[in-house]
């Protein structure tokens, strides 16, 4: 389940945002400033940041700006969510680092679209990564042929590991599995729980640290 991180000072806004992307299967974290974004940032490192420009304490074009300038906050996805619609300040929203700009009042199913769009980026630039990754390694060690440790995990489990790892949504791997994502999450979570990780990036250095690669990718070779 994406996490999504909420930041806006508008209580009924920020309510209503929780309840609507709750109900579509996101799992949502919320803070009224930045300040409070932070903090909540470095506890529980979220999927992808909605914030509000005009806060107290510190505003949204700060808290991006901070974000941006931490090793965990640099590629995490950042939607800004304002009532400033001028062209200047969607200019100094993407110049603070950006990634989309959304004028209140909004259509709540453009923004769903706007984080569907830039999660789905995200997966694509982190499954590059490992694949990068991967091959690095497996030019550096050509002569390393070692078998890695049978997982202790249930056929089914096995399946869902080999999808996570390739850099697939829940979604996506209920497609190519035909079960539900709601059947994938509990899977990852019983990977996760027996494998003693906490989240799909651990999953996926775990995999690749150990040598488990996709049969696809041992066929090939």
């Amino acid at each position: 389940m994406k996490k999504i991180l909420i930041v806006d000072d508008d209580i009924t806004l920020r309510t209503a945002l929780i309840r609507y992307l709750e109900n579509r299967g996101y799992s949502v974290q919320n803070a009224s400033s930045g300040v409070e974004a932070m903090d909540l940032f470095e506890q529980n490192l979220p999927d992808l940041v909605v914030s509000d420009v005009m806060m107290p304490e510190m505003d949204g074009l700060e808290f991006c700006r901070r974000l941006r300038n931490t090793r965990s906050g640099q590629l995490v996805p950042f939607i800004f969510l304002s009532s400033r619609k001028d062209v200047d300040d969607r200019i100094q929203g993407h110049k603070m680092g950006a990634d989309d700009y959304l004028v209140k009042p909004f259509e709540p199913r453009e923004l769903v679209a706007k984080i569907e769009a830039q999660l789905e980026r995200s997966r694509r630039i982190h499954s590059e990564i490992v694949r990068l990754m991967q091959h690095a390694e497996a030019a550096a060690e050509p002569s390393n042929t070692a078998t890695p440790t049978p997982l202790p995990l249930t056929p089914a489990e096995e399946k869902v590991f080999w999808e996570v790892i390739q850099g697939f949504t829940n979604k996506q791997i209920g497609d190519r599995l035909f079960v539900s994502p709601r059947t994938v999450q509990t899977h990852l979570s019983n990977i996760l729980s027996k494998l003693h990780l906490e989240n799909r990036s651990q999953l996926i250095r775990f995999a690749f640290e150990r040598g488990y690669r996709s049969p696809v990718e041992q066929v090939e070779e």
